[in-house]
């Protein structure tokens, strides 16, 4: 690494003001500061604390704290296929190799065409590249059926990057969740791949890298679709999959949001490392939970109240998109308040809208509208507080 910061400091001047390649000196800023911390610190008045921990290794936890999911998801898409085909025990490392061929690409297409964005317009604005991007390119993959095409996927990453962060100042800046508005634009241009009731296991163009052929009752086939546990809910049918199947993930549904342990792995990072906020977390689940108690007589019998908790995204929105520092409130007591009313209006949407099946997305992009009112009524009740105090 030594060897690679003398090169940096080396060809630096050659993208700096006045030198050959200074058009391009966001890009040569951006993958510097990604691969090494900057050795300089701000220079405003206003700001009173020095850390070697900037935004891009915030950014870089966030992802690492993603990669059980995404290693996970990778396995269950080859597993859920192989099943599919009738294959009773599917191979552990077959399973593997056939959803990372899957995953990669739609992986590779997110970060392509969001990061290719954000270098234009930071060359166009001649300012740093944004790095918010690192945790939006990883999600979105994780956040869309196996068999979402890959020009769908970089249609709906331009639309989120451009105008639900882009045109409010680049990162930090934003009013919603990029994922979550990449996952809105699916939904209601393509509805049919992001109802959230069915997924489909895709065979096609993987059977040819690897030289199978997708079969099921002695028929070729192309994808097949398969009912997704809210999809059953949803249809008043039995929930197929156990108690267990949805905490270890091995059930159909998005890339990334099957595995409850791999979730909890990541949430473990995340609060760890201090990145999210435990009180949003905890109370996305208390929300939930208490919702999903209340109306425990509108699901099937042998679907418990609290495996609302564990199927559809509800675990990956409260680990990953609640706790966004930068959409969600930032007040302490605010956290409380923004947790708990996610988690109650996601199970609210499941079982009183039977049309929408899952409710998690809807929850939380509402309440990033409103995260800054909430934080606006908890400073103002502190304030009124603290008047009353000092007129005593």
């Amino acid at each position: 690494m030594s060897a690679l910061k003398k090169y940096l400091d080396k060809i630096k001047p050659a993208f700096q003001k006045d030198g050959k390649f200074h058009a391009f000196q966001s890009v040569f800023d951006g993958f510097e500061t990604f691969m090494f911390v900057p050795n300089t610190t701000a220079k405003a008045r206003g700001a009173h604390i020095h850390d070697a921990i900037d935004s891009k290794r915030i950014m870089s936890f966030v992802v690492i704290a993603l990669i059980p999911c995404l290693l996970f998801g990778m396995f269950n898409v080859g597993y859920q296929h192989y099943l599919a085909t009738g294959i009773a025990t599917p191979d552990l490392v077959d399973s593997f190799i056939y959803g990372f061929l899957a995953v990669l690409p739609k992986v590779v297409v997110s970060y392509v065409v969001g990061l290719g964005i954000e270098f234009t317009v930071a060359q166009w604005k001649k300012e740093e590249i944004q790095e918010g991007f690192l945790v939006s390119g990883m999600l979105i993959p994780l956040i869309v059926p196996i068999n979402c095409p890959l020009w769908i996927i970089a249609l709906a990453t331009a639309f989120a990057v451009i105008f639900a962060k882009e045109v409010f100042g680049g990162t930090g800046m934003n009013i919603f969740n990029v994922a979550l508005v990449t996952r809105a634009f699916l939904f209601f241009a393509y509805p049919s791949m992001m109802s959230g009731d069915k997924v489909w296991v895709n065979g096609n163009y993987i059977d040819s890298i690897i030289g199978v052929r997708g079969v099921v009752d002695g028929q070729a086939y192309d994808a097949v679709t398969m009912a997704t546990p809210l999809g059953e809910l949803a249809a008043g049918d039995a929930v197929s999959a156990s108690a267990m199947d949805t905490i270890t993930g091995l059930i159909p549904g998005s890339i990334g949001e099957t595995s409850v342990i791999a979730i909890a792995i990541g949430a473990i990072i995340l609060l760890w490392s201090g990145v999210a906020s435990w009180k949003t977390m905890l109370s996305v689940f208390v929300g939930g939970a208490l919702v999903a108690y209340l109306f425990k007589d509108n699901v099937t019998d042998n679907f418990q109240w609290w495996e609302h908790l564990t199927v559809g995204g509800f675990c990956f929105g409260a680990v990953f998109m609640a706790t966004d520092p930068v959409t969600s409130a930032r007040t302490e007591c605010g956290k409380y308040i923004y947790g708990f009313l996610i988690g109650a209006i996601a199970i609210l949407i499941r079982v009183l809208n039977p049309g929408y099946p899952e409710g998690m997305m809807l929850a939380i992009l509402l309440m990033n509208v409103f995260a800054p009112l909430i934080d606006y009524c908890v400073v103002q009740s502190n304030i009124n507080k603290r008047i009353k105090r000092a007129a005593k």
